[in-house]
């Protein structure tokens, strides 16, 4: 693969210099784009990563649906192995006997990368700014019948062209310029719906959602990322209602919660028109959450739905969480009946510190990922290796997915149970161990680097905590008595934790040293600067936190700025500090002092 660095400069072999005036050459997987050096068109270097694991998904999602049609997906490196080798086209009678087809069967057609396969599937990138990303597309993924490069901004449109046509994929790319809602609403009626619909807007994905749930095709790809982190974590509850329709927790489980909101949102737009999602990958990585998910119709899976939604009391105290089912689905012969689930899980207040209740959701509480899917996409990174740059966080992040609990929603952090008993934090081998040894399921979360996923209730967690203070012991006097560490730590535990460490304890993308929780490559990395119409450099990130934040603390080392106030103490006469007062003796003569 022709990866290069995301800044990269050198253009294609042959190519000369086809920049303009204020332009630069910006390399990422096997494309190379023309780029403004003006903020005219948004791209975001940070998002590498997001556009490797969406090639990489694509490519797996391709395989997957041209199988059936006799079509063999052959990514480069995997000429010689079978893997995606689809089975001869035979006729199934319904009673298990396969023939041959009466013509005989089909040699089966190849689908390479940049090449454009009939019968392949149809890809709408709805808001492609540079194009960068259906270039690649088109470039690294095969199978593909044609891709929509679609955006609103007639400078973004006319950038795409040139794009396009610099890197040779005019048979596969099509720009359009259009509102995406618009163009999404009108392939709906049109009844040619996308095989794949990818979503990657600057902010909240919401306003695109609707349309996006009914221009899918039957069983096809809907790609959503969400960079809109401080809303659906939970700085701004009631603005991720409006968006989303949950309420968002600022809990040690944010991240999470994130992608379960947008999965809930997804799902219930689409049972508005009689369809459900069923999730492939669920991703949270660095500012912004992405989501991979198949659109079906079904009135009767979309009867099942409330049943897959949940709400979240969150003790606001300890950080002890319960779920409760929006619906309940019960066997009711040989089909099943559906209805309001009872509750709720907690009483008025949490039972084990006393505080109150926060309430957050709906959110989605069934799995979040496949992982049979998973499993193919790591498998095709392995006998396919060298395709992307992130190709190492990506073995890893997908292997830490298929270590999850899939049937275990939200998580708690080692650092927040210890903080609640004011305790010295045991090391994640120990408490995984514990666990472990009481007879319960753990693992680690892709969303959190000291995360604990298990199906062991709370009281079994604190009573965990409750062994470790007695070995660890807690400075009680210390503590006020109406405290929520005070109240734990007064119960006698009943289960006696073991923390010998047990060989299972230790997952096994920890022991194989995989990359899973990467540090930022640099400062300040993060989402950049939205574009700007009329182009124009936008202020650096550290420009508007110097404007925008620590306004009163923030003061020059002189005190010069404070001389622009009279001073009240040398208005009412008695200022005692003369000229080393900070602020201005110059607002005429002093008051009479008062006797």
């Amino acid at each position: 693969m022709d990866g290069g660095s995301p800044n990269g400069s050198v253009p294609p072999p042959g190519a000369g210099d086809p920049t303009g005036a204020g332009e630069t050459l910006i390399s990422e997987g096997r494309a190379t784009i023309l780029f403004p050096s003006a903020n005219e068109v948004f791209y975001n270097p940070v998002q590498g990563f997001n556009r490797d694991l969406t090639c990489a998904v694509l490519t797996e999602f391709a395989r997957l649906q041209l199988q059936p049609k006799g079509i063999q997906v052959i990514l480069p490196g995997e000429e010689k192995t079978d893997m995606g080798s689809p089975q001869p086209p035979e006729n199934d009678n319904g009673d298990g006997d396969t023939t041959p087809a009466p013509n005989g069967p089909e040699a089966p057609r190849t689908a390479k990368p940049g090449e454009v396969c009939e019968g392949g599937l149809r890809v709408l990138e709805a808001l492609a700014a540079s194009g960068l990303r259906s270039i690649r597309f088109a470039k690294e993924v095969p199978g593909l019948r044609a891709v929509v490069a679609n955006d609103f901004s007639a400078r973004a449109v006319e950038l795409m062209n040139r794009n396009v046509a610099f890197n040779g994929v005019g048979d596969l790319v099509a720009p359009r310029m259009a509102d995406a809602r618009m163009l999404m609403y009108q392939c709906k009626a049109d009844r040619e719906p996308f095989d794949v619909i990818d979503l990657d807007p600057y902010g909240s994905p919401a306003p695109f959602l609707d349309a996006a749930v009914q221009a899918v095709s039957e069983g096809g790809l809907l790609c959503v990322t969400c960079t809109d982190m401080g809303v659906m974590a939970g700085n701004s509850a009631e603005t991720c209602y409006s968006k989303y329709g949950a309420m968002s927790l600022k809990g040690k489980f944010c991240h999470e919660m994130a992608l379960r909101i947008i999965l809930h949102s997804l799902d219930s737009r689409a049972n508005c028109y009689q369809r459900f999602i069923v999730p492939l990958l669920s991703i949270s990585a660095d500012f912004y959450i992405r989501v991979f998910v198949r659109v079906f119709t079904g009135q009767a899976k979309v009867k099942a739905s409330a049943s897959k939604q949940a709400l979240v009391y969150h003790c606001v105290g300890c950080g002890t969480h319960h779920l409760q089912r929006l619906g309940k689905v019960t066997s009711h012969g040989t089909g099943f009946k559906y209805g309001a689930a009872t509750g709720p899980p907690v009483g008025p207040t949490c039972e084990f510190c006393q505080q109150r209740h926060q309430l957050g959701g709906p959110m989605w509480a069934e799995p979040l990922h496949d992982p049979a899917f998973v499993e193919r996409v790591l498998s095709a990174l392995q006998s396919s290796p060298g395709r992307f740059q992130t190709e190492e966080r990506m073995q890893g992040m997908l292997s830490v997915v298929t270590e999850e609990l899939g049937d275990v929603p939200l998580y708690y952090t080692l650092d927040s149970l210890s903080s609640t008993i004011h305790c010295n934090t045991p090391s994640l081998l120990q408490f995984r161990s514990a666990l472990l040894h009481a007879g319960y399921r753990v693992s680690l979360s892709h969303a959190c680097k000291n995360a604990v996923k298990t199906d062991a209730p709370p009281a079994v967690l604190w009573d965990i905590m409750r062994c470790w203070a007695k070995i660890h012991p807690v400075k009680r006097e210390r503590l006020a008595e109406t405290s929520p560490a005070s109240r734990i730590l007064s119960v006698e535990p009943t289960l006696q934790a073991s923390f010998t460490l047990r060989d299972d304890a230790n997952p096994s993308s920890r022991k194989r040293g995989l990359k899973r929780f990467p540090e930022n490559p640099e400062a300040f990395w993060g989402p950049k600067a939205r574009a700007k119409a009329g182009g124009g450099i936008s202020p650096s990130l550290q420009e508007k936190r110097k404007r925008h934040q620590n306004k009163r603390t923030e003061r020059t080392d002189d005190g010069m700025s404070l001389k622009n106030f009279p001073c009240k103490r040398f208005k009412e006469g008695n200022c005692s500090l003369g000229t080393q007062c900070c602020y201005s003796h110059e607002a005429g003569a002093p008051a009479t002092p008062q006797p």
